[in-house]
């Protein structure tokens, strides 16, 4: 990675962006395109599909219309599963990002068929990349198992209380092993896929996939228990790492998972970006 992150992820960025406004123009009626349209440019980190990118250029590939279209294959799905979240049915939140939420802005209904359309149109999107059919089956899997019971839609299913009070370190870690960590697991690897990683390859990228996951979710944490400290509301709320273990512990296990990703990752031929954006999921103040 010859730029800074900074300058990286800006350059990945706008182009995440630019082939996220050309998303569900099509949808019909109009009103639900603008619908479609409105969760798809209220801005964020682009994380996971930043993730794809670093993946591909890890073993040596530049961003093509095959990297990047698997890269906002797997944002749909992200910005699907926040648009559901924030459901009165789930987190009943009425902002994101500063701004009204789909629910908020076009109704409830419309927010439903909002996140189903997103979710659908990143299969699409897939099934139809400039690559090879088998490349896109494997794309197509990677995401789904990511995406569905076995991750995170179980994850979510766990932190609603469907399996009971989440009371522990190990019940803390497997309910974001799904909610957070399998989207940004398969991130990585589908960067891998595109670029033709081979078994050892993929491996070293599912473990730091699976390092970062955890470790982003660590720092959540923090940052949301700086806010509560500021806010003067204390300990009280749904469990985190900071409630079980403390800043402290906390922080050194998320710079402890850091290290981990970088050492999974240090052998492929081009993993800068990837290990800079390890060091931002943990160092990072929003």
């Amino acid at each position: 990675m010859a730029l800074s992150l900074t300058e990286w992820s800006e350059q990945g960025r706008r182009q995440i962006e630019s082939s996220l406004g050309e998303c569900l123009g099509d949808a019909w009626p109009e009103a639900f395109a603008r619908a479609c349209a409105y969760p798809l440019a209220t801005g964020g980190k682009r994380l996971r599909p930043l993730l794809t990118l670093a993946g591909a250029e890890a073993l040596g590939r530049g961003v093509d219309p095959a990297v990047l279209g698997a890269g906002v294959a797997v944002e749909l799905v992200h910005t699907y599963s926040l648009v559901h979240d924030d459901l009165p049915a789930m987190d009943d939140d009425d902002e994101r990002r500063g701004k009204p939420t789909v629910h908020i802005a076009f109704g409830e209904a419309s927010a439903i068929l909002v996140g189903d359309a997103l979710l659908t149109e990143a299969f699409h999107l897939l099934a139809k990349l400039p690559t090879s059919a088998e490349i896109r089956v494997a794309l197509v899997a990677e995401l789904a198992e990511a995406a569905g019971h076995r991750g995170m839609v179980g994850g979510q299913a766990a932190d609603v209380g469907l399996g009971g009070p989440v009371l522990d370190l190990d019940g803390l870690k497997r309910v974001h092993r799904g909610k957070t960590g399998a989207l940004i697991r398969a991130a990585v690897r589908m960067g891998g896929i595109t670029a033709g990683a081979d078994a050892d390859q993929l491996a070293a990228l599912g473990a730091y996939g699976e390092a970062i996951g955890l470790a982003f979710q660590l720092a959540d944490d923090i940052l949301d228990a700086d806010q509560d400290a500021d806010q003067g509301d204390g300990l009280d709320g749904p469990p985190s790492y900071v409630r079980l273990m403390g800043v402290e512990r906390t922080r050194e296990l998320a710079q402890q998972l850091s290290q981990q990703a970088e050492a999974a990752v240090a052998g492929l031929p081009s993993p800068a970006a990837l290990i800079a954006l390890a060091r931002f999921a943990v160092a990072r103040d929003h």
